[in-house]
């Protein structure tokens, strides 16, 4: 996707998720994919980070996250749906000024995602649209991602959620994610970490096929692995879900 393209999404998504609030019975149904948080959390969790990540998107190449001050979200609907959109106004103008090839500090240094507000926006675009399916699931009108979302959605995830330099405790492994007649992603995982590439048709421990909204849901814990068709040794995958790298 261009940075362009990004952009537009996560303004998108970003007005689907206030609709779902703004339609909302009430804003202290629980969240069934976040069972801690009601969707009142939702909104506040979405808007304080989004606030904090347009001052670090804005403040360009840093040794840190910026600190900035949230003033806190108000509890009445309206007032919290006005502060949610200056929260999203916040980090779409940070972007928009910065451009894509700016750096900026981010968490996945040593991922395969470059460290730039392009990456962010990438990964910001995903953040929104997976909590917009945790609202609409709230409400009980869960929906797909759309699928030019979806599908950058796995790319996005296993280049910068994934991929590592930390060391692959197991014996060296692979791993193979497709769209049944679309695209494909190689996870190879060794002492050198993890790194994504594009299949040749090697051979592989395991192989997952399902829906681009599939394969992301299931990457963010929202639907069960399961729902994957897996082909291979599962004990792959077992283990690199519960791998927690340094």
């Amino acid at each position: 996707m261009t940075f362009d393209d990004l952009l537009r999404l996560l303004g998108e998504r970003a007005g689907v998720f206030r609709a779902v609030v703004a339609a909302a019975p009430s804003l202290d149904v629980t969240v069934p994919s976040c069972p801690e948080w009601t969707l009142f959390d939702l909104v506040v969790h979405l808007g304080e980070g989004r606030r904090r990540w347009a001052a670090t998107v804005a403040a360009g190449p840093a040794d840190g996250p910026a600190e900035v001050d949230v003033p806190p979200a108000p509890r009445e609907r309206d007032a919290l749906l006005a502060w949610y959109d200056e929260s999203v106004r916040q980090l779409l103008d940070a972007l928009r000024a910065a451009g894509p090839d700016r750096g900026c500090w981010t968490w996945w240094s040593t991922s395969q995602s470059p460290e730039t507000a392009g990456a962010v926006a990438r990964h910001q675009l995903q953040q929104m649209a997976v909590h917009t399916y945790d609202a609409q699931l709230a409400v009980g009108d869960a929906q797909p991602l759309p699928d030019d979302v979806a599908r950058d959605g796995v790319d996005e995830f296993l280049r910068t959620c994934v991929a590592t330099a930390s060391p692959w405790p197991h014996e060296p492994a692979t791993l193979e994610y497709r769209i049944p007649g679309g695209d494909a992603w190689r996870l190879e995982l060794s002492a050198a970490g993890a790194r994504v590439s594009t299949p040749q048709g090697e051979p592989v421990d395991l192989r997952g096929l399902g829906t681009a909204n599939e394969l992301v849901m299931s990457f963010y814990g929202r639907i069960p692995l399961e729902t994957l068709t897996l082909e291979g040794d599962r004990r792959v995958l077992d283990r690199l879900v519960a791998w927690e790298p340094a």
